[in-house]
């Protein structure tokens, strides 16, 4: 039998392997956290320096107050480009640019999906924890509410687009929807309303 002295060490070293365990898990979740601030620094300053090449060229509004407003398209909300600009952006514009949109749990503690349009032609969707989520190219919910109230809509007006998933790990659970020749901004909220209507359907039901 162990002594008391070995079975204390053993306790004490077990104390200090979780405690070692939760200051590893809190250091790179901070890690994360500040890996997410600085990508989001950088597209801020991409947002910032686009809107003053714009007003630079055309005078639509002050770059303050464009700049401001494209802030808003970082966060949560939705809101459209049309409100930035009074025309359409020319291709060569085009390039280089990405709207970035998140959505969050409807407590707004959690993100559960983050949209990215690049470019105004590419629709990258990208769901966080994907296992947890549990969408499903098969799933009645994905069918009726994505597909059919957004992408075979816009399918019809583009014959053009295309879709690919990219699945996590070796399942069946979409981890990113990426969808190609989409050049409208329209199209865009409409894909991210059905985004957010599937995820909290599919969140109320478990």
């Amino acid at each position: 039998m162990k002594s008391m002295d070995g079975q204390d060490k053993e306790k004490e070293i077990e104390k200090l392997s979780k405690v070692l365990s939760s200051i590893q898990n809190l250091y790179y979740k901070k890690k994360e956290q500040l890996d997410e601030l600085q990508l989001e620094i950088t597209e801020l300053k991409e947002v910032l320096n686009n809107l003053n090449s714009i007003v630079s060229i055309k005078s639509f509004h002050s770059a303050d107050e464009l700049y401001h407003k494209a802030l808003d398209t970082l966060e949560k909300e939705e809101v459209s480009v049309e409100e930035y600009f009074q025309e359409e952006v020319p291709i060569e514009k085009a390039k280089g640019t990405k709207i970035k949109r998140k959505i969050f749990s409807k407590d707004d503690k959690d993100l559960l999906c983050v949209l990215n349009f690049v470019d105004f032609n590419q629709i990258e969707i990208k769901f966080i924890d994907p296992d947890t989520r549990n969408i499903k190219e098969t799933s009645e919910e994905f069918i009726s509410i994505f597909l059919r109230g957004a992408l075979i809509p816009i399918k019809e007006k583009y014959p053009e687009m295309k879709l690919g998933y990219i699945h996590f790990k070796t399942s069946n659970i979409i981890e990113k929807i990426q969808i190609s020749n989409i050049t409208s901004v329209n199209d865009y909220d409409l894909i991210t309303s059905k985004i957010r209507e599937l995820l909290f359907v599919i969140k109320s039901e478990k």
